[in-house]
């Protein structure tokens, strides 16, 4: 059973930026295309992100392109996820999954975007 734990999460100014982590057990990593959702309060989960299973290719959702960056270190298992120039609208609690629809995901790290 795939195991994945999220941390980074924070409060941080508007502007500010945080390093997500997540580290998966109990399956192979490397061969894993994986992903990192956020549910906004309130709101359905939604896809930010995705990650080829050697790190060449990655997507982003049309809200974070250009801020936000994906990656992975295959010998550590541990996928991150670079949040910059964050806004309000970020603040959500944010999943890594094995899936794009976070069937899958960890238990969440939360990040507020607050003044």
């Amino acid at each position: 059973e795939v195991q994945l734990v999220e941390s980074g999460g924070g409060l941080v100014q508007p502007g500010g930026s945080l390093r997500l982590s997540c580290v998966v057990s109990g399956g192979s990593f490397a061969k894993y295309i994986m992903y990192w959702v956020r549910q906004a309060p309130g709101k359905d989960l939604e896809w930010v992100s995705t990650i080829s299973p050697a790190g060449t290719t990655t997507t982003y959702t049309n809200s974070v392109k250009g801020r936000f960056t994906i990656s992975r270190d295959n010998p550590k298992n541990t996928l991150y996820l670079q949040l910059d120039r964050l806004i309000p609208k970020d603040t959500a609690m944010y999943y890594c999954a094995t899936d794009r629809y976070g069937n899958n995901r960890g238990q969440g790290t939360q990040v507020t975007v607050s003044s």
